[in-house]
């Protein structure tokens, strides 16, 4: 186990959401060029590493599973609204509510992603799922701001979802060192749930990005800036 691991997960997702508080205005235009650097270096990181480290135990159901992690996703948005790419959607002023499936999807996301740390050799995994955690969790702040929770309420909140990757971390480290039964020969398909959620949100954000799929200059930049560190890190490991 990894103390900075802990550190730069629960980092990412906290300073993201404390954000909210010190920056004001309108600054969507900023956070489509994080969500597409981000969203660039983690489908370059899931590509790269993720896979061929997941059918390295020749499992022939690894697919299965990415398929499932990747169905999981597209069911955990029908409760959280897109709020793991950096979607925003603020609730109408007679619709005031906590919202509680935002803030569950999200945290059940967050402790999946957190998962694969344990085994091998996954740092450049760590700073992805970090940096990926900041949008997020500066949506999740906004959305709970807009439903009338104070900044106290609003902290804690944030507090809790930065938690949950280390936390999924933890368990998975648990897990690998054969300490919750022996469910080590299992872990290329928890990597391949993993692997379903990475596709879905990186491609989503990739996708999703440009406003009616014009080209736009400083979205490449920020996508080729993601995918060239994604493969600078993997070259710099053969």
């Amino acid at each position: 186990m990894a103390l900075w691991k802990i550190l730069v997960l629960f980092a990412g997702a906290f300073t993201g959401g404390i954000a909210v508080f010190l920056f004001k205005g309108d600054n969507r235009k900023q956070l489509k060029l994080v969500l597409s650097f981000s969203g660039a270096y983690l489908f370059g990181i899931t590509v790269l590493h993720l896979i061929p480290d997941a059918y390295h135990g020749n499992d022939n159901y690894v697919g299965v599973f990415i398929l499932a992690g990747f169905l999981f996703q597209i069911v955990l948005e029908q409760f959280s609204g897109g709020i793991e790419h950096g979607h925003i959607h603020k609730p109408e002023p007679d619709h005031i509510a906590f919202p509680l499936s935002i803030l569950i999807s999200l945290c059940i996301h967050a402790f999946l992603e957190g998962m694969p740390l344990a085994e091998g050799n996954q740092n450049q995994l760590v700073f992805g799922i970090a940096l990926h955690h900041v949008p997020a969790a500066f949506a999740l702040a906004t959305i709970l701001i807009a439903n009338k929770q104070s900044k106290l309420s609003t902290t804690f909140f944030i507090i809790l979802f930065a938690v949950m990757a280390p936390a999924g971390y933890l368990f998975s480290n648990t897990l690998s060192n054969g300490g919750v039964g022996n469910l080590q020969q299992y872990y290329g398909r928890i990597m391949g749930i993993v692997i379903g959620i990475f596709l879905h949100i990186s491609t989503t954000i990739l996708f999703e990005s440009s406003t009616d799929h014009k080209f736009n200059v400083r979205k490449m930049v920020a996508v080729l800036l993601g995918v060239g560190i994604a493969l600078a890190g993997f070259v710099g490991e053969l």
